[in-house]
């Protein structure tokens, strides 16, 4: 199967009248991240310095993370407690646009939280504040109620299943039914080392560790995927399986269809940490929308891809997704003209690796000698630099309306093309302040017509520690002179 970048616009705009309801565990994921210089005198522990707290969805609120990053209409159920936990998962799904939450609150069953300590990009603890327990019958009616209700208006359904305990085999069983009399697909994120609870569902997506525990069978090789996915879907009575396999990418068996499998498409996998949740979001949300399950999995793939090269648990954007399309740049390395939103990924994630992040900026309007030699004398004090392209319309406010020569996307592919650049960020404001404020540089560079003091941004980089270069000039090289001797 191909799938073209034309065909993945048109879906990925599809996407926007889809409609998914996902039932299952949710929960909050906290994320406490430092330094660590010393031992404690108390324990032969580290100590670790928090600099930075954060909160996101966990479990099936990521799902309806990544779906509503998709612009998919998301419908949630769930349970939590009646804490304060369960109010700040309240207010962080309220944030995402299109994700509509129905989270019954009980006063006997805590929010589950996951706390995850970090120093350096590695986990030092994950503490879990949680109590697994069957909920009661009057709670599952509660939910099979609303599934009832809601299911005639949704393209696909999806059980995000955690072992915490609101889906039991009773209510999977029951939602089931009333998906299939409804005619839409259940994809399940299963649990445990028995599937055939998930009996009727569409499809079923476990890792590859989850596939071998659950059929009891080898899946190193393509073949033994095949004959364990095929040993789940008789003795499950499951119509088909989308196996993750970490490096070896995916692979989906359907009934009466030919084995599909992808490669990995990640060229750098940093933190895998949710992407379970971001396959089967974006599996179901290409269901929703009318793709085949080829076409689907293609599209979890990629997002897949993109997710893992991210820190911490993140999503997959429709822009990335379909520059990926366009390009191919998983196969052949990052893509250099990028969002603000992946430079910042990418640039933490270097910082974290021990590599020192550069900075530049210019219009780089017709490439000269003197941009050359910017950008050259940039690499030399940096690991990685990334260069802010101001747009056509920044451009023609700071040149005049005669300028640029050349539009951003000349400019942006010229860039991108010299080894020494490892990233282009095209940015629509006169000055690169937002951009250096978000990347944070180790070092920013510009040419020595400016003084430390009037550079822009320098105050900030100095401020995190970040050093400012004034790059030597190359005389006479200038886009405004090279443009007056054309016209002379």
């Amino acid at each position: 199967m191909e799938v073209t970048g034309q065909d993945i616009s048109q879906y990925l705009e599809r996407l926007k009248s889809a409609r998914v309801l996902c039932v299952g565990d949710v929960m909050l994921d906290r994320f406490c991240e430092g330094a660590v210089a010393r031992v404690s005198p108390e324990a032969p522990i580290p100590v670790l310095h928090v600099s930075r707290e954060e909160a996101h969805l966990g479990g099936a609120g990521n799902v309806a993370r990544n779906l509503s990053a998709l612009s998919v209409s998301t419908n949630l159920v769930s349970v939590c407690g009646d804490d304060a936990p369960a109010r700040e998962l309240e207010h962080l799904l309220e944030s995402h646009d299109g994700v509509s939450a129905n989270l019954i609150k009980l006063e006997d069953r805590p929010t589950i939280i996951k706390t995850r300590f970090v120093a350096g990009g590695q986990q030092l603890l994950r503490a879990d504040w949680e109590k697994i327990a069957s909920i009661s019958s009057e709670i599952e009616k509660n939910i099979l109620t609303q599934v009832e209700q809601q299911i005639s208006e949704v393209g696909a359904l999806i059980l995000s299943d955690y072992g915490k305990g609101v889906l039991g085999e009773d209510l999977i069983q029951a939602i089931i039914k009333k998906a299939n009399e409804a005619n839409v697909p259940v994809i399940v994120d299963p649990k445990g080392d028995d599937f055939s609870c998930y009996a009727g569902a569409s499809v079923l997506t476990p890792n590859r560790q989850e596939l071998a525990q659950a059929s009891k069978m080898p899946v190193g090789s393509d073949e033994e995927v095949i004959n364990a996915c095929e040993y789940l879907m008789e003795n499950c009575t499951i119509s088909g399986v989308l196996a993750t396999r970490s490096e070896q990418g995916m692979s989906l068996i359907y009934k009466d269809r030919k084995p599909h499998h992808l490669s990995a498409r990640a060229m750098e996998v940093f933190d895998v940490a949710g992407a379970g949740d971001t396959v089967i979001a974006t599996f179901a949300a290409g269901i929703a929308a009318g793709m085949t399950m080829e076409e689907a999995a293609w599209l979890s793939n990629v997002a897949a891809g993109i997710v893992v090269a991210k820190v911490g648990t993140a999503v997959a954007y429709p822009d990335e997704i379909l520059s990926s399309a366009h390009s191919g740049f998983w196969q052949e390395g990052e893509d250099k003209v990028i969002s603000l939103d992946t430079a910042v990924n990418r640039a933490q994630r270097w910082r974290q690796k021990g590599l020192k992040v550069g900075f530049t900026n210019g219009c780089f309007d017709l490439l000269h000698p003197g941009h050359i030699s910017l950008i050259e004398q940039a690499a030399a004090n940096c690991d990685r630099l990334i260069l802010g392209l101001n747009s056509d319309s920044s451009v023609k406010r700071l040149k005049g309306e005669t300028r640029p020569i050349q539009n951003e996307v000349s400019r942006a592919t010229v860039l991108a093309s010299l080894a020494k650049v490892a990233m282009v960020v095209i940015f629509s404001e006169e000055t690169p302040i937002e951009l250096i404020r978000a990347i944070k540089p180790d070092v920013l560079v510009k040419g020595a017509d400016y003084t430390v003091e009037t550079v822009v941004g320098a105050t900030d980089v100095q401020s995190w520690g970040g050093e400012v270069v004034l790059a030597n000039l190359v005389e006479g090289q200038s886009t405004t002179s090279t443009i007056a001797k054309m016209n002379n």
